[in-house]
């Protein structure tokens, strides 16, 4: 039974001296971080265990939150990476064959501070307005005075190297093939494994069992990895994973990957299609509030197909920047019309900003994957000279 004595007993403060109201669903305690908003409906534990989020405070938009409990198989790393945890109602009951754990419970276990009660529309409306803030939330019913003072300790993530706190420390197969979405007979074409070295700036487990699924032997590498030394690995093809935070203080991942074009295919998403940006000399902007959901329309040019992606993320390169380089552009949002993707003529090199693999969101962009690999051809390759 709920304890009654802790309603409405939560705080939370944005930089900006709003203050919200709610009730501890989670580890008693206090947290700090990027207040971003997530549009999904469903797919809450894999935002949840997304590295991309470390440093953020997540508010769900979807008001109720947990129905289906919590679960081993759909983790995408080993634990939490959300600082903090806000929704309208987190569920007592959850009703799902596969439920393990219910999220309050989740939450406790992992010492995540987490509020439901909270108006998350007004809440939501606030961030779209002035754009993404710092925010402090807290178990506790403190003053306004104490809240003032406590947003002040929260880091600005602006020009912090995130990757650093959670890239693997050293390198690794990763041998785990299920990914729901792909039909048996697509992961394969007859022909050999292809080998791929994933750069692990944060990434998901669905992207590389995604890997998997079409016939690819992936070998995890952590951020510091050299171009030499990936490329002493004799691989068929790069990848460059997602991750947190801003990509410009990465100047020694931009460095590898310069040292890797043109030597080898590449395949970025979401952090790693900005790394890539970089390495050619496009340029990196910080969005207003940023993209996070599983219901982003992108719109692919040269097809004029469209499809609904998972996004998260709050910085993007720009069109003009692109061109300038040398890249082209590919997918646009239709939200907001910012650069969703571009390839490297001669360089065999391309990028989305968006999560093909999803997880949580629709499978609508898989086909990049067998893009990737038909990229990495068939024929045997020697390291480059």
């Amino acid at each position: 039974m709920r304890d009654l004595s802790k309603l409405m007993q939560g705080r939370l403060i944005l930089e900006d001296g709003s203050i919200w109201h709610g009730t501890p669903c989670g580890a008693s305690g206090e947290a700090g971080g990027e207040l971003v908003f997530n549009t999904a409906l469903s797919g809450y534990q894999e935002v949840i265990t997304d590295p991309s989020y470390t440093g953020q405070v997540v508010v769900m938009t979807y008001p109720l939150i947990g129905n289906y409990g919590m679960n081993a198989e759909d983790e995408e790393s080993p634990g939490p990476c959300v600082s903090g945890f806000v929704v309208r109602e987190c569920t007592e009951l959850t009703s799902n064959y596969r439920s393990q754990e219910d999220l309050r419970d989740y939450f406790t276990r992992y010492g995540v501070v987490a509020l439901e009660g909270v108006d998350t529309r007004s809440l939501t409306l606030r961030v779209r307005e002035k754009g993404a803030m710092r925010c402090f939330i807290t178990s506790e019913s403190l003053s306004d005075e104490e809240l003032a003072q406590k947003i002040k300790t929260v880091p600005d993530l602006i020009g912090q190297d995130m990757v650093e706190k959670v890239t693997c420390r050293e390198s690794s197969s990763f041998d785990s093939d299920f990914v729901s979405g792909f039909k048996p007979g697509l992961s394969t074409d007859g022909g050999r494994s292809r080998k791929v070295v994933a750069f692990d700036f944060g990434a998901k487990s669905t992207i590389f069992r995604s890997l998997r699924a079409v016939g690819c032997e992936v070998i995890v590498v952590p951020a510091s990895t050299s171009a030499a030394e990936v490329l002493a690995m004799k691989p068929d093809g790069v990848f460059l994973s997602n991750g947190p935070g801003d990509p410009r203080p990465l100047t020694y991942v931009v460095d590898t990957v310069k040292g890797l074009l043109g030597q080898v295919p590449i395949f970025g998403i979401c952090l790693g299609h900005q790394i890539l940006a970089l390495a050619i000399g496009a340029e990196i902007e910080k969005l207003k509030f940023g993209h996070h959901g599983s219901n982003h329309p992108v719109q692919e040019i040269d097809s004029g197909k469209v499809e609904v992606t998972a996004q998260n993320h709050g910085f993007a390169t720009t069109a003009a920047s692109v061109e300038a380089a040398g890249g082209r552009v590919t997918h646009i949002n239709l939200n907001d019309q910012t650069v969703e993707g571009f390839e490297v003529p001669g360089s065999m090199a391309f990028s989305v900003q968006y999560h093909p693999e999803a997880s949580p969101g629709p499978h609508d962009s898989l086909y990049l994957f067998h893009r990737f690999r038909d990229m990495m051809g068939t024929e045997e390759r020697s390291a480059p000279a």
